[in-house]
C-alpha cells in the first residue's frame, strides 16, 4: 500500500517545475526550488497529532473551508495568517480533493508561466 507521503509527492511533483526537499524535517514541495507551497507533517506536528499538510490557499478559501469543515480543515500555525491551509490526512482522505488542494496551492504562488501550463479547471 502506497505511504501517504508517496501519494502526496506524486501529486505534488506531477506539477511543472515542482521540487522536493525537507524543511523543519519533513517533506516540502517548491515551485523552482524556490516558493513552497505544500508541506507534509506524516506524524503530525505541535498539536496536531494527526497526519496532516499545510498548503498555500487561495484568498479567501482558508476561512471557506473551515467554516465548511472544521473537522477536517483547520489554521496551521505559522502560516495560517498568510491564508494556508491545513488538511487532515488521517481517516481516509478524498484524494481527488487533495489534489485539488495542491494545484490550487501550486496556482497561489507558481509564476504565470508556469500555471498556464496547468489545465484549466473545471
Amino acid at each position: 500500500m502506497e505511504s501517504t507521503t508517496d501519494r502526496l509527492r506524486a501529486i505534488c511533483l506531477a506539477l511543472p517545475e515542482a521540487t522536493e526537499r525537507l524543511s523543519h524535517g519533513a517533506p516540502a514541495f517548491f515551485v523552482r526550488d524556490r516558493k513552497q507551497f505544500v508541506m507534509l507533517w506524516p506524524d503530525g506536528h505541535h498539536d496536531h497529532d494527526f497526519p496532516h499538510l499545510w498548503c498555500a490557499a487561495p484568498p479567501g478559501a482558508q476561512e471557506e473551508l473551515i467554516a465548511a469543515d472544521p473537522a477536517r480543515f483547520f489554521r496551521p500555525p505559522y502560516v495560517g495568517h498568510r491564508g494556508w491551509l491545513g488538511v487532515r490526512l488521517d481517516g481516509d482522505p478524498d484524494w481527488t480533493e487533495i489534489t485539488e488542494l495542491c494545484t490550487d496551492a501550486f496556482r497561489t504562488v507558481a509564476p504565470k508561466s508556469l500555471v498556464a501550463r496547468l489545465p484549466r479547471p473545471q
